[in-house]
């Protein structure tokens, strides 16, 4: 059976405003429109409230001035999984339940863990055996009852479900909880809150007393069995109800290719789910083949008037994604979180998400450590120190230091005359690569640059004040020492047949500024360096 919880919105989009500006920034800040009203103090581990980061770099690549993302990594257990158990396990707690049982692919059984050994309640976690070691292992250390399940992640919750049965045990409902959807939709208030100060939302056309929020455009979210978007959902609707934002945000629904039955239900225009039976991802946290009826629930509120899109990416550009937050906005997170960005980068090349649109992505947690099939090889340089060196022997250190082995990275010159521009292309070369990378301001710089460096690629901007790209090229190609070094140009300006005559034969590619948000820049460089 299907639950909802219905509030008096009437009264509280009056009555709840004044007494958030006493309360600190936390989950329990909006506990009038939760199901447990009064947290039990000891059992709190300072849930919710987590910052709300503007994605600059990632923004600039992409050409969206407004991406925030939600960092969930902030939360006790660094997922934003902590907002259920902490509701949950507040509200078992209340009720007087000592024993617990689900199923997880990770991040939920940590929480619970965490929380259940505060509240001292007995916890049966019953995890599928792709979920990596390392979540494992952290579950038992909370004196978690670990059960291994060798199979699917849709079977491990018939075997807890059996489980509990037997044992005449509470079940964690997921979806069909109210206290689980509750707790999602925590990170719609408090992103609504954080944008209507970020974003200085003067003109929101609200009434007098109530709060100047802003909903984003977007909400975008990696799922598994969809729970987040499905209680964010509900609580943009209720603040829409309440008068407190004037839209409800599109909703962006994010899968892994190998493991994605409501993307192929969506893009069939099917009701309902067909479950995968066999999951083909190694990001298993996503792993969930049979969403039920959470699927159907989404859909509706999606098409019922917010709107949105649910999309696939494969475990490759998951794993990309990875590189992208960790090198150009210092985000660390773990595959699954990595999924909503990949998912976010896919709907902006398809053209879903505009440049003028206002998108929040939830990056949903990091408790996983780095694989080496992220990083790949290479990622360390090795010190070997003698125990004959000791303290204030420093040509012993110096000779130990100089048998560091460096790599020669491919050597990149960026020419362009505009500073946004070059950090653009040096972001999206540092994210995905390594590279030596220098700059030019100018084409007097350019020539100076490729003189002195003798780089092996060439990435020139055509115009320039004094020596434009053209001048640069004639340049180059006039000394024998330049004359090979090969040469992207780029340009925003729409060259005529003439212009691109005097190009032909002197260059390796042409290319427009728009086109950085594709992978072909990436792509023409890896090519032209081999």
């Amino acid at each position: 059976m299907w639950r909802k919880a219905v509030y008096d919105y009437t009264y509280l989009s009056r009555a709840l405003p004044p007494r958030l500006k006493e309360r600190p920034f936390d989950l329990w800040r909006y506990r009038e429109l939760l199901p447990v009203t009064q947290p039990t103090p000891e059992l709190r581990l300072s849930e919710g409230g987590t910052p709300l980061i503007r994605a600059l770099n990632l923004g600039m690549m992409l050409g969206l001035a407004n991406i925030f993302m939600k960092d969930e990594r902030q939360g006790p257990t660094s997922s934003f999984k902590d907002r259920q158990a902490a509701l949950s396990i507040s509200a078992l707690k209340t009720v007087g339940v000592r024993e617990v049982v689900l199923a997880s692919t990770g991040n939920v059984a940590i929480a619970y863990s965490a929380y259940a050994a505060r509240a001292g309640i007995k916890l049966w976690a019953f995890l599928t055996s792709l979920v990596p070691a390392a979540k494992m292992r952290e579950v038992a250390l909370y004196g978690t009852q670990v059960i291994k399940v060798t199979g699917s992640y849709d079977q491990a919750k018939q075997v807890a479900a059996e489980f509990a049965r037997q044992r005449g045990i509470y079940l964690d409902a997921g979806a069909r909880s109210i206290a689980n959807i509750e707790s999602m939709k925590t990170i719609a208030y408090e992103i609504a809150e954080q944008l209507g100060e970020v974003l200085n939302n003067s003109d929101n056309p609200v009434s007098s007393g109530q709060p100047r929020w802003q909903a984003p455009d977007w909400y975008i979210q990696a799922v598994s069995g969809g729970m987040g978007p499905l209680g964010v959902l509900k609580g943009f609707r209720e603040m829409y109800e309440m008068g407190w934002i004037d839209k409800i945000p599109k909703i962006g629904v994010i899968q892994v290719e190998g493991c994605a039955p409501m993307v192929n239900a969506w893009k069939q225009g099917r009701e309902t789910a067909i479950p995968v039976q066999s999951p083909r991802t190694n990001i298993a946290t996503l792993a969930t083949g049979d969403p039920g009826r959470t699927y159907t629930l989404l859909r509706n509120g999606m098409l019922e008037g917010s709107g949105g899109a649910f999309e696939a990416v494969s475990d490759e550009e998951a794993f990309r994604a990875i590189h992208f937050l960790a090198k150009m906005e210092g985000m660390s997170v773990e595959p699954a979180a990595a999924v909503a960005c990949a998912g976010l980068i896919k709907l902006v090349r398809s053209g879903q998400i505009k440049p003028h649109e206002v998108v929040v992505m939830n990056i949903s947690g990091h408790t996983l450590p780095v694989e080496r099939a992220v990083v790949g090889d290479g990622w360390s340089r090795n010190v070997v120190v003698s125990e004959a060196i000791h303290a204030g022997a420093e040509e012993g250190l110096l000779a130990a230091l100089s048998k560091i082995t460096i790599d020669r990275f491919p050597r990149i010159a960026i020419v362009d005359d505009h500073p946004e521009a070059r950090r653009l292309i040096r972001r999206i070369l540092q994210s995905q690569g390594e590279y030596t990378l220098y700059e030019a301001a100018s084409g007097r710089e350019a020539i100076e640059l490729a003189q002195r460096e003798h780089p092996d690629l060439i990435i020139l901007d055509l115009m320039m004040p004094e020596i434009d790209g053209f001048g640069v090229i004639e340049a180059l190609q006039a000394q024998p020492e330049t004359a090979d070094i090969p040469i992207i140009v780029v340009t925003a300006k729409e060259l005529t047949p003439a212009e691109k005559d005097r190009l032909r034969g002197h260059i390796q590619s042409l290319m427009q500024k728009g086109d950085f948000m594709s992978d072909d820049l990436l792509d023409e460089v890896r090519a032209l360096l081999k």
